[in-house]
C-alpha cells in the first residue's frame, strides 16, 4: 500500500505513545508520526513474523464507510473488482483507477450486511475520497470518511490464531482467508477480526474503537510471544511475497494490466471508472509488465536505481531490499512485456556500475504460513 512520506504537521496514533515507551524510531510517513523501527531492529522483527508473531500498528490507514441502498453498486463503479460477487463478510483486494485506467490507489473492500467499507492509503486518503465523490450524484448513497474514529492493529504471523483465539468468543479457525467477523476481543466491543495482512503470513487485522487501544495492545502483548514490529519489516516482508507498494510499485502511470493486477479486474461486471482505457490496452497488447528480480552480487537494488534491458534504458527500480528471508537482493522494475519472462536477464546500476539481475517468479518468498 502507500510510501509517500509528510514533514508537516504530523499526525499521531492512538498507540503513538506506546511505540515511544519501547524505544521505537519514529518517522514521518504518510502525514503520521509512525515507528520504522524497535531497538529489537527491523531484520530482528522480519524474522519474529516469519518464524512466530509481531504487531503492527497501521492506524494511519485511511477508512471510508458506505452507506445507502446502492452501497454496492457505488463501491462496483468506483473500484476494478466485482463487489457484488462478495460475500456478507467477505473482504477482497482491489483498485482505484483514473480514466486513463492508471492508479489512484489500491484498497480492500469489505462487505457487511448493512454498509460496504473501503480501506485505503493514508497518504492518499484525502485525494482519494474527492475523486470517488465525483460519482456520488449517480448513486443513493452516504459517503463518511471515518479514518479518525478506527484503530487497526495488524497481529500477523504463524502463531497469530494461536495467540488470538484466548482473548476472544469469534471462532478464528471460521474465518477464512480474506473474510472477517464481529464480536468482542479483549472485552473491547465491536471488534472487526479480518484475516488479511500485508506480510503473507497468516494473520488477522483488528478494527476498533482508539478509546480501547491501550488495552488492546496491552492484552495481545501479554505473555511475551509477541514482538512490536515497524514499518521497516512490514516493507521487507511484503516485498518478499511480491505484493504491492502505492508508490513505488504502482502509481497513476501504471494499470493493473501492467501492474500484474489483471486479476482485481472484472470487466465484465459493468462500467467503472477506466474500464474503457483498460479494455484499450488490452486490445492493443501490454507493453511492459512489472517483474520481480534477484541479484546474486551482494549489491542492494534500491527503489529509484536505473534499470537497463538490453542495454536500453527500462525504468527504474520500484522496490528493493536485502531480503532477510531468501538471504539475496530482490526487487522490481518494469520490463518489456515480451522480455518479462523468469530467466531473462536486467540490469541494475549501483554507484554507477551495471549488476545482473535475474527475473523471477513471484513471490520470492514461498513458504509463507498465510491460508
Amino acid at each position: 500500500m502507500s510510501a509517500t512520506d509528510s514533514t508537516t504537521a504530523l499526525k499521531r496514533t492512538p498507540f503513538h505513545d506506546i511505540h515511544v515507551k519501547l524505544g521505537a524510531k519514529m518517522v514521518p510517513f504518510a502525514g503520521f508520526e509512525m515507528p520504522v523501527q524497535y531497538p529489537t531492529g527491523i531484520t530482528a522483527e522480519h524474522n519474529a513474523v516469519r518464524r512466530t508473531c509481531g504487531l503492527f500498528d497501521v492506524s494511519h490507514m485511511g477508512e471510508f464507510r458506505i452507506t445507502g441502498p446502492q452501497a454496492v453498486a457505488f463501491v462496483t463503479a468506483v473500484t476494478t473488482n466485482d463487489v457484488a460477487a462478495l460475500a456478507v463478510g467477505q473482504v477482497h483486494y482491489s483498485g482505484i483507477l483514473n480514466d486513463r485506467g492508471t492508479f489512484e490507489d489500491d484498497c480492500l473492500v469489505y462487505r457487511f450486511a448493512d454498509h460496504v467499507m473501503m480501506v485505503v492509503n493514508a497518504s492518499n486518503k484525502d485525494k482519494d475520497f474527492a475523486h470517488i465523490s465525483k460519482q456520488l450524484s449517480r448513486f443513493d448513497v452516504k459517503l463518511e470518511d471515518i479514518s479518525d474514529h478506527v484503530a487497526l492493529l495488524a497481529l500477523q504471523g504463524p502463531e497469530a490464531q494461536k495467540i488470538l483465539q484466548p482473548l476472544t468468543g469469534v471462532d478464528l479457525e471460521a474465518i477464512g482467508y480474506y473474510y472477517f467477523a464481529q464480536g468482542a476481543v479483549a472485552g473491547i466491543p465491536n471488534v472487526i477480526v479480518s484475516r488479511t495482512g500485508y506480510t503473507g503470513e497468516d494473520g488477522f487485522e483488528l478494527y476498533f474503537d482508539p478509546a480501547h487501544a491501550e488495552k488492546m495492545w496491552d492484552a495481545v502483548m501479554r505473555g511475551g510471544r509477541v514482538t512490536p514490529t515497524g514499518l521497516g519489516c512490514r516493507d521487507s516482508l511484503r516485498l518478499e511475497m511480491g505484493m504491492a507498494l502505492y508508490g513505488n510499485d504502482i502509481d497513476d502511470t501504471v494499470t493493473p494490466l501492467e501492474a500484474n493486477l489483471g486479476w482485481i479486474v472484472k470487466l465484465k461486471k459493468g462500467d467503472f471508472t477506466g474500464r474503457a482505457a483498460l479494455e484499450a490496452q488490452k486490445a492493443a497488447g501490454v507493453p511492459r509488465k512489472l517483474v520481480g528480480f534477484t541479484v546474486a552480487d551482494r549489491a542492494f537494488p534500491r527503489h529509484g536505481y536505473p534499470v537497463f534491458v538490453n542495454g536500453a534504458p527500462s525504468g527504474e527500480v520500484r522496490s528493493g531490499t536485502m531480503s532477510p528471508s531468501c538471504n539475496v537482493a530482490i526487487g522490481t522494475a518494469y520490463v518489456p512485456a515480451e522480455h518479462a519472462r523468469p530467466g531473462n536477464t536486467l540490469e541494475v546500476e549501483i554507484r554507477g556500475k551495471r549488476f545482473t539481475g535475474t527475473i523471477v517468479k513471484l513471490p520470492f518468498y514461498q513458504h509463507a504460513s498465510h491460508r
